[in-house]
């Protein structure tokens, strides 16, 4: 398979997500091309359209490959661009929708007991809206307190994210929602900044 014209194509288009994910699924169905390795080559290509590529495979990878996943948590979140960093909350939501949500579950708190923010905001993000997923829509309780406890984190990147997923589950878990945050310090300004998020009409 010729790579060369699909990554030309795709480093033109600055917005979205649709055309690099089809060029993702165009290269992972064809057989004379090593996946992993391709991937690796694309998360370290000058171009972010490019990076985006190889994260949105590593993503597709992940589930059969323990290898690629580590890649996308310790390599990819350290990507400085904001459009590398969303497709890496799509990759780790890919992983977990192939795998179960309940069955990711491991990986999911592994990855937010992390250090880097990027790595804990994929998680937060990438599995918005939460109690739309399975598991997590009959544990809606479980997904508040899983995105709660980074309510009062340093990055205010990764505390908006907290404050939006949040919001999103008020609108069918109001009550579950009302009841987190009445035990929250609002006078901590960090807090108060994920609570105006959260309550955000």
């Amino acid at each position: 398979m010729d790579i060369q014209p699909l990554l030309d194509q795709i480093r033109k288009i600055e917005h979205g997500f649709k055309h690099i994910i089809e060029a993702g699924d165009k290269i992972l169905s064809s057989q004379n091309v090593k996946h992993f390795d391709v991937a690796m080559q694309f998360i370290s290509d000058e171009t972010y359209q490019v990076r985006m590529l190889g994260t949105y495979m590593l993503g597709a990878l992940a589930a059969g490959d323990p290898h690629a996943l580590k890649i996308l948590e310790t390599q990819v979140s350290q990507d400085q661009n904001w459009r590398v960093q969303e497709m890496l909350a799509k990759a780790f939501d890919h992983y977990c929708q192939t795998t179960g949500y309940e069955n990711s579950l491991h990986v999911i708190e592994q990855w937010l007991a992390g250090k880097n923010a990027n790595v804990k905001r994929s998680v937060i993000e990438g599995l918005r809206i939460w109690t739309n997923r399975p598991f997590f829509k009959t544990n809606p309780v479980l997904a508040i307190k899983l995105i709660s406890q980074h309510k009062a984190d340093p990055s205010e990147y990764l505390r908006k994210s907290v404050g939006n997923a949040l919001r999103d589950i008020s609108r069918k878990h109001s009550d579950l929602i009302d009841s987190e945050i009445a035990s929250w310090d609002l006078t901590n300004p960090t807090i108060n900044f994920t609570y105006k998020h959260a309550i955000k009409s």
